[in-house]
């Protein structure tokens, strides 16, 4: 199977999994995949993959659509419970970092065999979760601010959610780009691939946003279960 359908699947899944959460669980079902993108996202991130002919990383859709889920939680519940997301999804990778470090803190036995394994993933743990929290708590918290600018501003009627939803994201998204890039990868790669990785993971976040506008209208249309 090509990366590139990889892609298309994984878009349609994700951004498909979050209205699904929300009709189970409603809230919380949103709360939880915002938690469960950030840290798988934090994993994915580190496998670089090639796209379209384009070097990106493996863990942009992921991340990408977090940023629905605050969407949702602005357009339904208002910034306090969009906020709660961006706290929850903060603290779990605090603790995710400081667990996943202890873990490597234990001297394996005779009988393990993949504590060297670990210790390749982990090992890029705490740079890539101090890149992804810098970055995610300012872009998700401009997020949640721009989503509620342009709501007083353009009204908050179905008509304008496409603009609120779109312009939040793909500035914010911009901002989050280019601080987890640079903290995450700067040195790490030759100069020419790092520019190709924040140009095209900048790319393949906006090309996530625009797709997710249908995924916001749904959401509007649902009525959770648990509400």
């Amino acid at each position: 199977m090509s990366n590139e359908l990889i892609f298309i699947i994984t878009v349609l899944l994700y951004l498909g999994s979050v209205l699904l959460l929300y009709k189970l669980y409603g809230k919380n079902g949103l709360y939880a995949f915002a938690i469960f993108g950030t840290l798988l996202g934090n994993i994915a991130v580190c496998k670089c993959v090639d796209l379209f002919g384009l070097s990106t990383t493996a863990g942009n859709v992921l991340y990408a659509s977090t940023f629905l889920v605050t969407d949702i939680l602005s357009e339904k519940y208002g910034k306090k419970d969009a906020q709660k997301a961006v706290m929850y999804s903060f603290t779990v990778m605090l603790l995710w970092m400081l667990g996943s470090q202890m873990i490597l803190l234990f001297t394996p036995n005779a009988n393990d065999y993949i504590s060297e394994s670990l210790s390749v993933v982990f090992g890029l743990v705490p740079r890539i979760t101090i890149a992804s929290l810098l970055g995610f708590i300012c872009s998700q918290n401009i997020d949640v601010f721009l989503y509620h600018f342009i709501w007083k501003k353009t009204g908050d009627g179905s008509k304008k959610l496409w603009l609120r939803n779109n312009g939040s994201t793909l500035l914010s998204q911009a901002v989050d780009t280019v601080i987890f890039t640079f903290l995450a990868f700067w040195g790490t790669y030759p100069t020419g691939v790092f520019f190709s990785i924040l140009i095209t993971t900048y790319l393949f976040k906006a090309v996530v946003a625009v797709v997710d506008t249908p995924f916001i209208y749904l959401a509007r249309m649902i009525k959770p279960r648990e509400e």
